[in-house]
């Protein structure tokens, strides 16, 4: 194989690693699966959510995400990875798009919908593809209720 061809197959190893990567973040959300969740970062993270100030570090994001969900009985994340750029041997960036619905403890009849966009940036570690900062913006957020007859 020539060069080019070596850089384009790396490429979509990338891709499909860090992809992988974040699509597990969303499932690991979803399931309320804490230990896996929390091997996706490194231990000095970044989480920017919306308008919050940062948390700092892999545990505290963890934790943060554990109290944001602990009313909610179901989860649904559906992301897109949009773009993913290799910034250095062991450094990347990625562009993902979200939809996410929710609903809660006591209230069967209304799902929370969120609309974002998450910016990351992700670290090779131990030969995987961990975040090492993510930053959520975004876009829409509302309560849908189901119409009582």
């Amino acid at each position: 194989m020539n060069e080019v061809q070596d850089n384009d197959i790396e490429e979509v190893i990338t891709f499909h690693k860090v992809s992988q990567t974040l699509y597990r973040y969303a499932s690991s959300v979803d399931t309320k699966d804490w230990e896996t969740l929390r091997s996706l970062f490194t231990d000095d993270a970044v989480g920017e959510y919306s308008h919050l100030d940062p948390i700092l570090g892999g545990d505290a994001i963890v934790a943060w995400i554990q109290s944001m969900t602990a009313d909610r009985n179901w989860q649904h994340h559906l992301i897109n990875v949009y773009h993913v750029d290799r910034t250095g041997p062991e450094t990347a960036t990625a562009l993902t798009y979200h939809t996410s619905h929710q609903t809660g403890e006591g209230v069967p009849d209304e799902v929370t919908l969120l609309v974002a966009r998450y910016r990351d940036e992700l670290r090779m570690v131990d030969g995987h593809w961990k975040i090492a900062r993510k930053q959520m913006q975004t876009g829409w957020r509302e309560v849908r209720s189901i119409a009582q007859p």
